[in-house]
């Protein structure tokens, strides 16, 4: 087996390799996943298909897979035989979940000969502040395989490096679409509407009887939405639109866990999705997102706590927890979302909820079921409202959208931060 350095590149003598990206973990140490990006001659993947990583573990043309974590080594597999022929070299990436990659000790990567496990390469890595990492990359000369040693940080973590190669992470919502205002008087050839079946015109104001004074006509009083339920004993269950307080005993909550799960419909196989959460101001003005690229804001009052990639088994699926009292004054709305990367729809999914567990007894206060289904990739589950100081409050909200990514549920997220 070969040692190498930065820079360093070497021939590839197999048909299939193992990459296993390793480190030593402990106390304070970040969690670290592996991934891979198939590119173009011109840098580029064709689409977002070729980013392989723990939400999407293989490649259509199956050539690269993403295996798993055990402990702290993760595996990327390449059958170098098998990729596509516009694929001009497979990048073999990382990235750091809570911390830097200079926190991240002995991270080396090793790549070995699939069929008879021989060792091929060692590439042992430093960094500093970097939160992605583009580790290695196996690449195509001449027909020939070769890996080269690259070991190249970026600080904007997962994000930033998938959009450096082309893949569409954070897509902007489509603007709306244009109102066409109705025909005017003044526009040309204007033709003004028949009159309703049996309409009287009104007489004139001076065609009234003397001493008769037109009358207003009532106004509708604007509708108040009803008062948010109360904390109690037993957990509050929700329908669409129900609101709840979250004081208890006279005191705001300070920490809360908001757990989201759901199950494959009956004779659907493992369902694929992901919770994550938009914090926006008082203005409707997005400040952050919390998802599986980016788990945690605000030095972890705002924290994912992991992916689930099958929807199986009991209790929650994915967890998000909210110190509520270190979040920064200008978070006004946190929006909890669920979204199919994999473009599975909600029709194929079934006992969908959130619920809000107070984390200082790990009693359930508030559940919400989803009671309905629609053929959709994303919903908008529930937000948590700020009503003054360090008063919070839970809506349920239960609006289906369109979108693989939370990013692409921005608007209705949004509408639902900025409606009262």
């Amino acid at each position: 087996m070969a040692t190498i350095s930065k820079g360093a590149n070497l021939p590839i003598q197999a048909t299939a390799v193992r990459v296993e990206l390793s480190w030593t973990g402990g106390a304070g140490v970040p969690d670290v996943d592996a991934s891979a990006l198939l590119l173009r001659d011109d840098g580029k993947v064709s689409g977002d298909d070729d980013f392989v990583f723990f939400n999407q573990p293989q490649h259509p043309s199956g050539a690269v897979r993403h295996v798993g974590k055990s402990g702290t080594t993760d595996v990327i597999e390449v059958d170098l035989g098998n990729v596509p022929t516009q694929v001009d070299r497979v990048v073999l990436a990382a990235s750091a979940d809570g911390g830097t990659f200079g926190a991240v000790p002995n991270l080396r990567l090793n790549v070995s000969d699939l069929a008879g496990g021989t060792q091929l390469v060692e590439f042992p890595m430093t960094a500093t502040d970097e939160t992605a990492f583009v580790t290695g990359e196996l690449y195509r000369r001449a027909g020939q395989w070769k890996f080269r040693a690259v070991g190249q940080g970026y600080s904007s973590g997962l994000a930033g490096l998938a959009t450096e190669y082309g893949i569409s992470v954070d897509d902007a919502p489509p603007p709306a679409p244009i109102q066409q205002s109705a025909p005017q008087p003044t526009d040309p050839g204007f033709v003004p509407p028949p009159p309703p079946p049996g309409f009287v015109p009104p007489p004139f104001p001076g065609q009234l009887p003397t001493g008769t004074a037109p009358q207003p006509m009532p106004q509708p009083l604007p509708q108040q939405p009803p008062p948010p339920q109360a904390l109690g004993a037993a957990p509050v269950s929700l329908i669409k639109g129900g609101r709840v307080s979250l004081v208890k005993s006279g005191s705001p909550l300070v920490t809360v866990m908001m757990g989201l799960g759901w199950d494959p419909a009956r004779g659907r196989g493992n369902i694929d999705l992901d919770a994550s959460v938009l914090a926006f101001d008082g203005s409707g003005n997005p400040l952050a997102t919390v998802w599986f690229v980016n788990k945690g804001e605000w030095n972890g009052a705002l924290r994912h706590m992991g992916d689930n990639v099958t929807g199986q088994g009991e209790g929650d699926d994915e967890q998000i927890y909210v110190d509520l009292d270190r979040l920064p004054s200008e978070v006004a709305n946190l929006v909890f979302t669920i979204t199919s990367y994999r473009k599975q729809k909600f029709t194929e999914v079934r006992n969908a909820f959130c619920r809000l567990v107070d984390t200082s007894t790990g009693n359930e206060l508030v559940r919400y079921n989803l009671s309905e289904a629609q053929p959709t990739t994303g919903v908008v589950m529930a937000v948590l409202r700020r009503t003054g100081g360090n008063n919070w409050e839970m809506r349920a909200i239960g609006e289906f959208a369109d979108g693989r990514t939370v990013q692409d549920l921005l608007a209705p997220a949004t509408k639902a931060a900025t409606s009262s």
